[in-house]
């Protein structure tokens, strides 16, 4: 498995621990990427984060397992922000989906420049929750503060001036991350970076999984993912009532499993796409003969 984890996170994060965890016991080997800068006290060599929808880094780690295990198939799974970034990723070019059995998309939002709109508005707290992850990519950023004020970077002390200021994420992309691929504005940056115009091009099979809850994810957005399953026999779209954003909790309100219904449900699924594969394969081998 390839694992792309959410915005700001890495493989340390508890859910990647756990579902690495579940992964491994259930057979399969694992390679979770550090989002650039993501990694607590790991300084930049580069004067460049993670973004939104950049997949050098991911596609790097992929071609490295590919030559680590040349004879080793591919699951790949991608988590929120990471769930975008692996659908763009597949979709960018036909050869990246060589040897991949399939892809798995968890609570992800699809296209940023609709759900910037959504962000701002106040129902099942999104407002609140935008301010949280400002917050939280503030302090990334500068984190990282003196690599972005070296001679070769794009970011300069106005703009994390201007990041001071922020309190959504709109602004912080607007006053910094758009800056690292020289995007002329935030529409921009989230028109390209988002996987919608890439994910229609993925034709490994395709679960895209969404909560119904998900304080992050507008149900306006879930029309991507709804209407691609209805085009596309390859895609299958699974939407819960409950999970909110990655929950998925079972057991108790205040003392839930560590083992979400989503770790399991995510690895049932790549068992069974697995089983399939295995099946196709000695077919496809007598028809070559």
């Amino acid at each position: 498995m390839v694992i792309c984890p959410g915005i700001g996170n890495h493989s340390e994060q508890k859910y990647i621990r756990t579902f690495v965890d579940h992964s491994q016991r259930r057979g399969y080997r694992c390679a979770v990427l550090n989002h650039l800068g993501a990694l607590p006290q790991v300084e930049l060599t580069s004067p460049r984060l993670f973004t939104y929808g950049c997949t050098w880094e991911f596609g790097a780690m992929v071609d490295w397992v590919k030559r680590q295990h040349p004879h080793t198939l591919l699951v790949v799974v991608g988590f929120s922000l990471g769930g975008n970034l692996v659908c763009k990723f597949l979709g960018e070019k036909p050869s990246n989906q060589n040897r991949v059995v399939c892809c798995i998309s968890v609570c992800q939002g699809y296209s940023a420049l609709r759900a910037q709109e959504t962000f701002l508005q106040w129902d099942q707290c999104r407002r609140l929750y935008n301010f949280i992850l400002a917050e939280k990519m503030k302090n990334l950023i500068l984190s990282h503060r003196r690599s972005f004020l070296s001679s070769s970077s794009s970011v300069g002390e106005v703009d994390l001036g201007r990041l001071s200021t922020a309190t959504s994420l709109m602004q912080v992309d607007d006053a910094v991350m758009r800056k690292f691929h020289g995007y002329a504005s935030v529409k921009e940056y989230y028109e390209q970076e988002s996987c919608v115009q890439h994910i229609s091009n993925v034709q490994v099979p395709l679960l895209l999984l969404n909560s119904s809850d998900d304080p992050l994810v507008h149900p306006a957005l879930l029309d991507i993912p709804r209407s691609l399953a209805e085009k596309k026999p390859n895609v299958m779209f699974v939407l819960t009532q409950h999970g909110g954003h990655m929950g998925f909790f079972e057991g108790a309100v205040l003392l839930p499993r560590p083992l979400t219904w989503m770790d399991k449900v995510v690895v049932e699924c790549v068992d069974a796409l697995c089983w399939w594969e295995e099946q196709l394969l000695p077919c496809d081998h007598q028809q070559s003969e």
